[in-house]
């Protein structure tokens, strides 16, 4: 199989450390993922991510506020802030942020507020937005579009499981989707639909590592190694091969992290 990229794990996460992320990573390596990016979901555990990036030469990482953290002091940033910590060669994305009203652990319109930090982030470098969106489809749109108001943007929606209504929203505006274990999971039909019709240059494939194992690791901690598996579903679905969306998802990971150097 062709190279894969596991676009989006949280290597800093507590559930790798007793076995360390040498392993991690020299696992997902023998298993054909060449590259991983590992998201920043608290500001405050930046050095720590970026430290995992410079480790390793195939490894990249993001910066970025979780909604969930949105309200937090500690999480108290600005557009100007994200800017400056996204200059580090190995940051190459800015994320994941967005709105998630199935959770509300943070109120909605701090969420919105930190949301539109991270969008003049992304416009200001140029960098990709990597956005988690949760039982608030109408307003993850919304907030990006008004906040874009027309600028370059790339979009990228992490760990794609909303509706196929959103799904052909997102399509008309250009946004690329990530699609994870969830897409593998037998109930996951209306997604599994959408993975269908959604072009293959517009996909990514993800773990969102340690979460959403997908069979045969389900209710396990899932590690980049696994994204595999999505790829095959992918491909399942598609009537293609697994090099075949390896291949593509590769390439559309580069293309849209083209700060990311190979």
């Amino acid at each position: 199989m062709n190279v894969l990229v596991d676009s989006h794990c949280h290597l800093d996460f507590p559930d790798f450390t007793e076995e360390g992320t040498d392993k991690i990573v020299q696992r997902a390596v023998d298993r054909g993922v060449g590259y991983m990016q590992t998201i920043c979901t608290h500001i405050s555990k930046f050095d720590q991510i970026r430290a995992i990036a410079e480790k390793f030469p195939n490894v990249f990482c993001s910066v970025g506020v979780h909604p969930h953290h949105s309200n937090e002091g500690a999480e108290a940033t600005t557009t100007a802030d994200i800017i400056k910590l996204a200059s580090h060669p190995k940051c190459i994305g800015i994320g994941e942020a967005g709105l998630d009203y199935f959770y509300d652990f943070s109120p909605r319109e701090k969420q919105k507020e930190v949301f539109r930090q991270h969008i003049m982030a992304c416009i200001e470098t140029g960098l990709p937005l990597i956005v988690h969106s949760r039982d608030a489809e109408d307003d993850t749109i919304q907030t990006i579009e008004e906040s874009r108001a027309g600028a370059p943007l790339k979009v990228l929606l992490h760990c794609f499981s909303s509706s196929h209504a959103m799904a052909l929203r997102a399509l008309e505006l250009g946004y690329y989707f990530s699609f994870s274990g969830i897409v593998t999971f037998p109930k996951s039909i209306e997604l599994q639909q959408t993975a269908r019709e959604v072009p293959l240059d517009r996909m990514l494939v993800e773990t969102d590592a340690p979460y959403l194992a997908p069979p045969p690791y389900r209710g396990k901690r899932n590690e980049p190694a696994y994204v595999l598996h999505v790829a095959e579903k992918i491909a399942e679905l598609k009537g293609i091969t697994p090099p075949e969306v390896a291949r593509a998802t590769t390439d559309n990971f580069f293309r849209i992290f083209d700060k990311a150097v190979r």
